[in-house]
């Protein structure tokens, strides 16, 4: 069986066919100056274990290394600030854990390499939580998590503000899917003006939840969920 194919059945079913690496990177090569931008958002509507969003993070970290390895407190900063740029949705759960392990993983492998024995467990702490709002066990078609309890996907925005201090605002994913010329882009782009290049009003998504900034290696104990 092709190492791109778990097996005929998940095939079958969910259509479930894995990139390969070289496709992955050729198709990221379209768009190589935003997989470099440390801040660029990307989603994943079908992310399976990863295959793109690994290597994005990849990307975005040899960046962060090459500014900020001097620097620990710098790093790690734009390190998370890298991994929280990152989505996904996956409709399996298994793909959807290890899609959010294998990104963990890049992580701590660049982190532990420049810092070793100086890193701290704050830090990978904030990432395992960031992925687990960031990556979804959801369908992308119906915007819905999956499960009994079935609610609609809602994706935090991550940013920082005044240095060591993130910012996160839920969005409500659907909200994010209006026709062209109806909205200006919030979360996976960048932010414009609130007219369209024909000069029309446009509708900006308001966040569902804001919540105050709070230091970023206290993010994965700051919020009462």
């Amino acid at each position: 069986m092709s190492p791109n194919v778990r097996s005929k059945q998940r095939v079958t079913d969910y259509g479930e066919v894995f990139t390969p690496k070289p496709i992955v990177n050729a198709m990221l090569d379209l768009v190589k100056e935003e997989t470099e931008r440390i801040d660029s958002r990307f989603l994943e509507p079908a992310c399976g274990t990863g295959n793109f969003l690994i290597e994005i993070l990849n990307r975005k970290l040899r960046v962060v290394e090459s500014r900020y390895a001097k620097s620990q407190v710098e790093y790690e900063r734009y390190a998370i600030l890298a991994v929280s740029s990152i989505y996904g949705i996956d409709i399996l759960e298994d793909n959807a854990e290890e899609c959010r392990r294998r990104l963990f993983a890049v992580f701590d492998e660049a982190y532990t390499r420049l810092f070793k024995k100086k890193t701290k467990a704050q830090c990978r702490e904030t990432v395992r939580y960031i992925l687990k709002k960031n990556i979804v066990h959801g369908d992308a078609l119906t915007l819905k998590t999956m499960g009994e309890n079935s609610q609609p996907i809602v994706f935090p925005e991550w940013s920082l503000v005044s240095g060591s201090l993130l910012k996160r605002r839920d969005f409500a994913f659907h909200e994010l899917f209006l026709s062209p010329g109806e909205r200006v882009p919030s979360l996976f782009e960048s932010e414009e003006p609130a007219v369209s290049d024909l000069g029309e009003n446009v509708f900006i998504p308001e966040p569902v939840k804001e919540y105050p900034p709070v230091h970023f290696l206290e993010v994965a104990h700051a919020y009462d969920e």
